[in-house]
């Protein structure tokens, strides 16, 4: 059998700093100094969890925490969003996708000339553009760090006129 995880021995500070936090009105300091107090008592972590309604991996992150960078780090609450969130479309493969989008649906088998991120995702998947199928969300994300922004289906207006680009130049200032 494993020994439980415990903290080590509190100084006279560390107690008296947590025992004010059991009167604080955020109540993850509160939980906190909670499960530290409990573990100073020589309570293991699933007796811990099973008092104070929370689940044991919990208590054991707090005690390490509190080992590791000390009681004021643990009694600050972080931020749960990853730190480097990963893309899963790279800079060169949502260039791919702006290319993609300039042109109509319907070159790849599809019956609507108009994109949605469902339909993008699903056609960058097959031309390999992602690595296996991505999300609408993913999709959008992508466009966004390109600087498209995405509200509605598009579509890409094009002509075979020889002049079109003059012509639309003119129209649209």
């Amino acid at each position: 059998m494993r020994t439980p995880i415990l903290v080590r021995p509190l100084t006279d500070a560390e107690r008296t700093r947590l025992e004010e936090g059991l009167r604080s009105p955020d109540a993850f300091v509160l939980r906190r100094c909670q499960i530290l107090l409990a573990s100073a008592r020589g309570l293991w972590p699933p007796r811990i969890a099973q008092m104070l309604g929370c689940n044991d991996q919990t208590v054991r992150t707090v005690i390490r925490r509190f080992e590791r960078e000390g009681l004021d780090a643990c009694l600050t609450r972080r931020s749960n969003s990853p730190h480097h969130p990963a893309t899963k479309l790279d800079g060169a493969a949502a260039e791919d996708l702006r290319a993609l989008l300039h042109q109509s649906p319907r070159a790849f088998g599809k019956p609507t000339g108009v994109w949605t991120l469902n339909l993008a995702a699903e056609v960058g998947s097959a031309r390999g553009i992602t690595r296996g199928r991505v999300s609408d969300e993913t999709i959008r994300r992508a466009l966004k760090r390109l600087g498209v922004g995405w509200k509605r289906a598009k579509h890409w207006i094009t002509s075979p006129d020889p002049e079109y680009a003059r012509k639309k130049g003119g129209a649209t200032g």
